[in-house]
């Protein structure tokens, strides 16, 4: 058994995790807050038009169109992953890692395997998950600090690099892994499409209805500036919903890490305490041996 001095040692250690796990949580809570507030005002304007697009480009006619929607031959593809920059948030990272091996390993695998795909990280974790285990990728690493200062402005800026990269045809299709936000014990690593625009009728929904929109001042103007805009919309909230899932995970993990220490400390005392009653019973007998030594001299 350990001596009273290691037990003690381990104790004080344990104390110390202990208390840096819950203020971690704290934090976490409270940054979670308002990301939780963030993307929940946020998803159902975002879904919706999101859905509204889907519509429009599904039933487009005539000449009215937008490259955008235009599914081509797929020689070059992007794959943008969206994790957190710091750890410590129990299997967040890795899950998103994970959803974007499984597109490389399977759609875009032979893409990967010839050079012809690139891979934007936004997040250092991402880009570590997958920089050790391929080596054949193209890493854009621009973006890797975005969410040290999560606007609109600067999500903009990476949604607008890679719809302009689509649109030239650097890039015949782009995928986004992210994790899609539920609450902090529940968050859904997921890739999904973003370029080209999916239909409704190509998913084959039951509910699509063809759209009778009216356009003012024209389709074409409005398609120009609607389009664009949506997509940022939905890129953001990719943003947002991954943003709010790490501070979740973060939180969840911290708490776990806190009931553990929680749980080993009990361990620890039990074992100082008998640690202590042993040292206790040996200087006992001590003294009665020397007692009883006396007493036959």
């Amino acid at each position: 058994m350990a001596n009273l001095k290691e037990v003690r040692d381990r104790i004080q250690s344990v104390n110390n995790t202990q208390q840096i796990t819950k203020a971690m949580k704290m934090v976490a809570a409270s940054k979670l807050r308002r990301a939780q507030d963030a993307i929940v005002s946020m998803r159902p304007y975002a879904n919706k038009l999101d859905q509204i697009l889907r519509n429009i480009l599904a039933n487009l006619e005539g000449d009215a169109n937008t490259s955008f929607g235009v599914e081509r031959p797929v020689e070059r593809a992007c794959l943008v992953v969206i994790t957190s920059n710091r750890g410590l948030a129990g299997a967040f990272n890795t899950n998103i890692g994970k959803a974007a091996k499984a597109v490389i390993d399977g759609e875009f695998r032979e893409l990967a395997e010839e050079g012809k795909l690139t891979v934007i990280c936004i997040g250092k974790k991402g880009y570590d998950y997958l920089r050790r285990r391929y080596s054949n990728l193209k890493f854009n690493t621009n973006y890797l600090d975005l969410f040290d200062d999560l606007t609109f402005e600067r999500t903009e800026e990476v949604a607008q690099y890679v719809m302009d990269a689509f649109d030239y045809g650097t890039y015949d299709k782009v995928v986004v892994a992210y994790s899609r936000f539920k609450n902090a014990a529940m968050q859904y690593a997921q890739a999904v499409q973003f370029l080209p625009v999916v239909k409704l009728e190509a998913e084959g929904e039951d509910n699509f209805l063809r759209a009778d929109y009216i356009f003012e001042p024209n389709q074409k103007e409005l398609l120009e500036y609607l389009v664009p805009s949506i997509l940022k919309n939905t890129f953001y909230k990719f943003n947002l919903d991954t943003n709010a899932a790490e501070h979740g995970a973060r939180m969840t993990a911290m708490d776990q890490a806190t009931e553990n220490a929680q749980e080993l400390l009990k361990d620890l005392k039990l074992d100082y305490n008998k640690a202590r009653q042993e040292a206790i019973t040996n200087q006992i007998l001590e003294i009665v041996s020397g007692a009883a030594a006396l007493e036959n001299d």
